[in-house]
């Protein structure tokens, strides 16, 4: 008999938000049970995980919640708390609901020390007041309109058993309450991935079954002189997060490896992910073979084996051709600069 899991999140070396990070997103008819699958992982070497527990509650009119930043535990203010809250272990709710992330900082202009919403609070707490993927991503931009963004560029993997979603959000400054945010449907047929870099280029204005964007998602890029063009051409990720090297080989590299792994034609955008080119990769693909769990747990540990930037057989492989290298990703030999690979 056929097994089905309605969502599965796969999570790798810790459920705990930290940079970098990597998300895989794989739609339902594009799994091989019909399951929403999404993994989230933080690419660290000295990072061990905690795994959460909400129990569901019902609380009086006019309970507060104090909000801690989820990183440093660091006091940020208090919101009215929900009439009633779903029970939560790790990073998905009793409704299948579950939510990761990576962070892709963007233009450091737009931070804002005002806010009271991080975005670690905002998936826990979201969590324990969503039922849905749609619902999640209003209860999300409803509570940073209302109460500010803390935190810097997030890319947020959300989804429930029917439908899979990446939604990229940043703050708009000191004065500028709240943030600016994009969120795209993955249709069912395809996968997508996001690690530490915005991905949303362009995207439909007028089809809120997949897509939906605040109102001055654009207007706001306009005045802060980030774009100029026609509405038709905004890129979400070159306004409010342009690319440089170490976005492309450290980041955009990790989704191009698993695009690669499960379609054929991506071998194109190689250059793209050794920096050298800046042409975009689709924010989605259709892959060549449905995936399973075990599938996603392989190319959540890729190394770019058997690829252009595969680095177990150079000098610093060392005599078992290891793939691991130490931080930092880039340093200094006679004044020269060169780079690791992001493992």
């Amino acid at each position: 008999m056929k097994r089905f899991f309605s969502i599965t999140v796969v999570f790798f070396f810790a459920v705990y938000a930290t940079y970098p990070c990597t998300n895989l997103l794989v739609g339902k008819k594009a799994s091989v049970d019909g399951s929403t699958l999404i993994s989230y992982s933080a690419d660290s070497y000295n990072l061990y995980g905690e795994l959460y527990h909400w129990e569901a509650a019902q609380y009086n009119p006019g309970t507060m919640l104090k909000v801690y930043e989820w990183d440093t535990g660091k006091y940020l203010g208090e919101i009215p708390q929900a009439l009633k809250t779903y029970n939560v272990i790790g990073n998905m709710n009793e409704h299948q609901v579950a939510i990761g992330e990576t962070t892709f900082g963007g233009r450091p202009e737009l931070s804002d020390s005002t806010g009271i919403m991080d975005y670690g609070s905002l998936i826990y707490i979201t969590l324990q007041r969503a039922k849905t993927a749609r619902e999640a991503i209003k209860v999300m931009t409803g509570l940073v309109a209302e109460h500010g963004y803390y935190s810097s560029g997030e890319s947020f993997s959300i989804a429930d058993p029917n439908e899979v979603w990446v939604m990229e959000m940043i703050s708009k400054g000191v004065g500028n309450k709240g943030a600016v945010w994009v969120a795209v449907r993955i249709p069912d047929d395809c996968v997508s991935a996001h690690a530490n870099q915005a991905r949303i280029q362009q995207f439909p204005l007028n089809d809120p079954e997949n897509c939906l964007y605040s109102p001055d998602v654009i207007s706001f890029a306009r005045q802060q002189g980030y774009f100029s063009g026609k509405d038709a051409d905004f890129s979400f990720a070159q306004a409010y997060a342009p690319l440089d090297f170490g976005a492309l080989r450290f980041c955009e590299a990790r989704v191009w490896s698993f695009f690669n792994r499960v379609n054929k034609d991506m071998g194109k955008y190689v250059t793209y992910a050794q920096g050298k080119t800046i042409d975009p990769m689709p924010l989605y693909i259709k892959p060549d073979k449905k995936l399973s769990v075990h599938d996603i747990q392989g190319m959540m540990r890729d190394h770019y084996e058997g690829t252009e930037l595969d680095w177990r057989f150079d000098v610093g492989a060392g005599p078992f051709n290891s793939p691991y290298r130490w931080s930092p990703l880039t340093f200094q030999v006679d004044s020269v600069e060169y780079c690791n690979e992001r493992p």
